[in-house]
C-alpha cells in the first residue's frame, strides 16, 4: 500500500460484500479494515489482541457474555484480548476494525466466516 489519502465513504461504496474485511491502511504492525456487517456473526474472542470497532454508519451491536454494547456512528468500542463477543447488526452497519497484521476475523471460531482481509 501507498501512502495517500484515504476517503472512507469511497472505500466503503467500493463493495457490497458483508461480513468481508478490507483493508485500507496499515500502521506499524497494524491494518485499518474497512467492513459492512448485517445479521449476526459467529462468537468469537482473539486470545493474543485487543480489536477496535469504529462505527461509520448505522448500528453495532457488540454483544458480549455480561451485557451488550451499542454503538452509533462516531463511536467505537475495544474488546480486549480473550472477551468472547458477536457483532450484529439489525440493519447494514459500516465499520473500520483496528487490529494487528494477519489476526483472523472469526478469531478462535474459525468456520466458513473466516476470510482473509483484502486490498481496497
Amino acid at each position: 500500500m501507498t501512502t495517500h489519502k484515504v476517503n472512507i465513504a469511497e472505500k466503503l461504496a467500493a463493495f457490497t460484500e458483508q461480513w468481508a474485511p478490507h483493508r485500507i491502511a496499515r500502521v506499524n504492525d497494524y491494518e485499518v479494515k474497512a467492513a459492512k456487517l448485517q445479521g449476526e456473526f459467529v462468537w468469537h474472542s482473539h486470545e493474543d489482541t485487543d480489536e477496535l470497532f469504529l462505527v461509520v454508519a448505522g448500528t453495532l451491536t457488540i454483544r458480549l457474555r455480561d451485557g451488550d454494547v451499542v454503538l452509533g456512528p462516531g463511536e467505537m468500542y475495544v474488546v480486549p484480548r480473550g472477551t468472547e463477543h458477536c457483532p450484529a447488526a439489525d440493519e447494514e452497519a459500516h465499520i473500520l476494525l483496528f487490529e494487528p497484521s494477519g489476526t483472523t476475523n472469526t478469531g478462535t471460531a474459525g468456520g466458513t466466516r473466516t476470510r482473509e482481509p483484502v486490498d481496497a
